[in-house]
């Protein structure tokens, strides 16, 4: 290259480099570029590895060693010094150097918390960063840590270097913990079906980059996760593909980038208030484009079990039975039965979906992912799933507030102990069960501040038998009433559900009362509001003319509620139920208003202030007055496929 090219792309990097710093200095930062001595403090580091000469991704190369050498660069690593310098000079050498035969010699560098900050080789990687480099080779030493279990970046660094170990795999990272495992376990599966020489590296060049690339194009870049979260979101939705090459790929990453969207912005997007028509007639989403006056619209419910053998089923039949008696010959319904709880359960919804239906409810949280992978793909279809998740652009989420009647029971619990320990059988330990146990405690406490709640895990979802087995082994620790299953079966005698207490004689219990699930009042709403194309735009509601909203509706609307026995509550207090029951009706009362302490006598919720649904969905701790650990869920094995859906643990695949 001649010297006024040459010039030229300096003087192009120079503007650039210029324009970052301007940024940053507006902001009240450094423009310069980061530097390792200004990160690491004195006593941060446990030790020094060498990792040897390895292949480092240019993007993850965002620093350099001292403060010195960082005033060269702006902070996107472009140069800062004038043209006539010596450094500009040996700038557009080595510019000139990699155009005509590339930048081979290997820097040297630190590695921290999956970063590289340069030793040796600032230039050529500002040269490199220039030209949209990819990699460059370098002698890597890693600055290993302190351990600190409280903190959450480095476990997920701790995380990291064991799955490094594994694969020597550099440039993924993940924004919460548990994902370096579940990544690793769909690494395994493709390299057992692939027994090349690397089957690591086939991964990367087969899947992640093809994938980072479709991502990055069609705006992932903006948003706040990093390719790697979006990444594994793709492989639970979809499953692992041989490679990510078709047209039909990339539009289903472009559907996965549109959901992570919503994943951002979840808060706005929950209905929690009752669910009247509007008189004005609008749209709800896409539902009204295929619903035309007059047609029979053909309705489908998916059940995890069946109605005889669960009693979440049951509930949600009662609900389909109900709009079957009110719309009569304005809809058909039907029931598919023990649908498989993992992602073969997208096999039935797609058959359903081939089926012309023109709404589904998939009624388990089991389901959230197949229903969503359904949903994106046949956008005609209202898809809905029962579940207390996020928000998404293609599946509507509906579910209700169960900690608002099991704050009722528990005041029943705390009230007729005589021995002041109370059993709850808590099946699965994720945030609506763990905002159960604590409303459930906070309630027996209101009545009684002598109440402890043991607190015993299943670890299964809709598990009868496991609740009888637990319930079994809280009264031989000295609980006389327990807390188990909400729901009863049909025909169910044996009231192992609801709060009851143990009888000596013959192992006879004394039912006081249980939650309730009207499904009926929902699906009566819905179907009602599309029939009559009156359904209020939930766009219009939220305010935001892209995305739908959950809904997540409490005792106001009757979608839950509580029922007790006349005969083993007294009148005292059936009024006090009543009174409280009517105050969170009327929004007078909130459960969760401070003050509110955990089990380490920690203030959680100050005086005066109330959790929102962001903090009672994603709630993992316990109250003050709960017995029992909360289990890590990342140590858990995969008996419930829920976890897995949620992204709570991986699932492993065979």
């Amino acid at each position: 290259m001649n010297n006024t090219e040459l010039e030229h792309a300096y003087e192009q990097a120079y503007r650039s480099g210029k324009s970052v710093w301007n940024h940053m200095v507006s902001k009240g930062e450094s423009g310069y570029l980061r530097d390792l001595d200004g990160i690491i403090q004195t006593g941060d580091i446990a030790s020094e590895f060498s990792l040897g000469l390895v292949e480092i991704p240019i993007d993850k190369i965002v620093g350099t060693y001292t403060h010195s050498r960082s005033i060269s660069f702006a902070h996107n690593f472009m140069p800062l010094m004038p043209l006539k310098s010596e450094f500009a000079s040996k700038w557009m050498h080595l510019y000139n150097h990699h155009i005509e035969a590339g930048i081979t010699d290997p820097i040297k560098v630190y590695e921290y918390l999956n970063h590289f900050f340069v030793i040796e080789g600032n230039k050529r990687v500002s040269v490199l960063k220039f030209v949209k480099g990819t990699s460059i080779n370098g002698y890597v030493i890693r600055l290993i840590p302190k351990r600190d279990e409280e903190d959450k970046i480095n476990n997920i660094y701790y995380e990291f270097m064991n799955f490094y170990k594994q694969t020597n795999i550099n440039s993924v990272w993940f924004t919460e913990e548990g994902r370096f495992p579940e990544l690793l376990t769909y690494i395994k599966r493709y390299k057992s079906k692939h027994q090349d020489d690397d089957p690591y590296k086939s991964f990367m060049s087969n899947l992640y980059r093809p994938f980072r690339q479709s991502y990055l194009e069609n705006g992932g870049d903006k948003l706040e996760i990093t390719t790697g979260d979006a990444f594994l979101t793709f492989l639970k939705i979809y499953g692992m593909p041989e490679e990510i090459h078709t047209e039909h790929d990339k539009n289903n990453i472009k559907k996965t980038v549109d959901e992570l969207k919503v994943f951002e912005q979840e808060s706005v997007n929950v209905k929690t208030d009752v669910l009247d028509a509007p008189k004005k007639k609008s749209v709800f989403t896409s539902i009204t484009d295929l619903v035309v006056p007059k047609k029979i619209l053909k309705i489908a419910f998916v059940y995890a079990k069946t109605s005889e053998n669960s009693g979440w089923a049951y509930a949600h039949e009662l609900g389909r039975l109900h709009i079957d008696n009110i719309f009569k010959n304005q809809i058909v319904t039907t029931k598919i039965e023990n649908v498989p709880e993992n992602e073969s359960a997208y096999n039935k919804l797609k058959a359903l979906a081939m089926d012309h239906y023109d709404i589904i409810f998939t009624t388990s949280p089991t389901f959230v992912a197949p229903a969503l992978k359904a949903a994106m793909e046949f956008p005609q279809i209202k898809f809905f799933n029962c579940a207390a998740t996020h928000s998404y652009k293609s599946l509507t989420l509906y579910f209700g507030r169960i900690h608002e009647p099991r704050y009722l029971l528990g005041m029943i619990a705390g009230a007729m102990t005589q021995t002041n320990i109370i059993g709850y059988v808590a099946p699965y330990p994720i945030s609506e069960v763990v905002s159960s146990i604590n409303a459930f405690t906070l309630g027996a406490r209101a009545v009684n501040p002598y109440v402890k709640v043991k607190a015993m895990w299943t670890y299964r979802w809709d598990n009868p038998e496991g609740g009888k087995c637990i319930a079994e082994k809280l009264t031989s620790e000295g609980a006389d009433i327990i807390s188990n299953e909400d729901l009863p079966m049909a025909g169910d005698i044996s009231k192992e559900y609801g709060v009851y207490k143990m009888q000596s004689a013959a192992n006879e219990k004394m039912h006081y009362a249980m939650a309730l699930w009207n499904w009926g009042v929902f699906y009566e709403k819905v179907i009602q509001n599309i029939l009559s194309g009156t359904w209020k735009s939930i766009h219009e509601d939220s305010g935001n003319t892209q995305f739908p909203m959950n809904f997540w509706l409490g005792m106001n609307t009757g979608i839950v509620d509580i029922v007790y026995s006349n005969r083993n509550i007294n009148s005292s207090m059936k009024y006090l139920i009543e009174g409280v029951k009517k105050s969170i009706i009327r929004n007078e009362f909130n459960i969760f208003e401070g003050p509110i302490y955990d089990q380490n006598k920690s203030l959680r919720v100050p005086s005066g202030v109330t959790l929102d649904y962001e903090d009672i969905i994603h709630m993992d701790w316990l109250v003050d007055g709960v017995e029992g650990d909360l289990p890590n869920i990342k140590e858990l094995k995969p008996t419930d496929p829920f976890s897995y859906m949620k992204g709570i643990i991986g699932k492993q695949e065979s």
